[in-house]
């Protein structure tokens, strides 16, 4: 039978790697030997999970997990002009929020941009952990707290597969919000949970094959982070790399085509003080990195075509899906499709 565990963690610096699996240990000692895996979900839109999978390319190091990510965070470096760390354009929040919000416009891209999960099922392995990777853990002296719920089980069974067509505005980049009560998507999926028999299980939300020049993310869906700071990576991964770039700061003189070409010169040597820090082959790192230089964003960033969704009981002992107060999954396009919409392929499994 499956179970559910919530635990509170508490980031020790802006970028920190949390061992779940020491945590689990100290207040569930019999969790990892009794599941063979689990669904690991954060409820967070700058902290989430990485793939097992690139955690074995890496050799479940942290140091190299650590240097992943800060790679990514020179892409996208903080105060490189942001719209969305620009308060005062903020019409959603309060006087009062706008003291305390915090200018992450560069935890968010980095979440987005590094392929960072709000849900990831590991296979556990002894003595293998598995990291909460925070980005925005402590903010201008504030620590935050973080919520984290893993579901240990055996395997799991599909119970169904099914369609469901997205419309797409008419912009060849753009974000659609599909928790947005208008598309009314998520209140199908709810629905459609009812019909079956289940405690805890996931949703897959996939794109199909045929469905290119596009991805999927859990994020915060606020107007200024996708609708431009988001829109400018698509159209130039090295955007806010540029807007910062140290050697353009160095020659003042330099017209600003050049910072460009300046930031891709980051990136190469980037690349370089990754392979000679943590002594990897080069060919592991060109796959890890997903070929950085690569263009267009599709093989640029690590963005995901599919993602996992937590279903789990509600108080009624229902099954909802769950997410955090700001978490929205979000279908990024950067190439109009051949029609109006896009369709996502969503599969329904039942933990046991």
């Amino acid at each position: 039978m499956p179970t559910e565990l919530t635990l509170a963690l508490r980031p020790q610096a802006r970028l920190d790697l949390i061992d779940v699996t020491a945590h689990i240990r100290e207040i569930e000692p019999d969790f990892l030997r009794r599941h063979r895996q689990a669904l690991y979900y954060s409820y967070h839109t700058t902290a989430g999970y990485p793939e097992q999978r690139l955690c074995e390319r890496l050799g479940y190091r942290r140091d190299a997990l650590e240097a992943f990510f800060r790679s990514f965070q020179r892409l996208f470096p903080p105060e490189a002009g942001y719209r969305h760390d620009r308060l005062e354009l903020r019409t959603e929040l309060s006087e009062t929020e706008r003291q305390h919000e915090p200018r992450n416009a560069d935890a968010h891209l980095t979440y987005i941009g590094a392929g960072l999960l709000p849900a990831a099922c590991y296979r556990h392995l002894p003595d293998r952990p598995v990291y909460f990777v925070d980005l925005d853990g402590v903010y201008d002296g504030h620590v935050r707290t973080r919520q984290t719920t893993v579901v240990g089980f055996e395997r799991t069974e599909r119970l169904a597969i099914r369609r469901f067509a997205i419309p797409m505005p008419a912009h060849r980049i753009a974000s659609v919000n599909l928790r947005d009560h208008a598309l009314g998507f998520f209140e199908q999926l709810q629905a459609w949970l009812t019909g079956f028999d289940l405690r805890h299980g996931r949703l897959d939300l996939l794109l199909p094959a045929e469905e290119q020049h596009a991805a999927l993310t859990v994020n915060e869906y606020e107007t200024l982070l996708m609708r431009h700071d988001l829109a400018e990576v698509l159209r130039n991964p090295f955007r806010f790399m540029a807007e910062t770039g140290r050697h353009a700061l160095q020659n003042p003189r330099a017209v600003p085509g050049k910072a460009l070409n300046y930031a891709k010169y980051d990136l190469v040597r980037l690349a370089n003080e990754f392979i000679d820090r943590l002594r990897l082959h080069e060919s592991l790192v060109e796959r890890v990195l997903n070929k950085f230089l690569a263009l267009p964003a599709a093989r640029f960033l690590r963005m995901k075509r599919g993602l996992h969704l937590l279903v789990a009981p509600d108080a009624m002992g229902r099954p909802t899906i769950r997410q955090g107060r700001y978490q929205s999954p979000i279908l990024i396009q950067w190439e109009r499709p051949s029609r109006d919409v896009r369709e996502i392929e969503v599969r329904l499994y039942r933990f046991e």
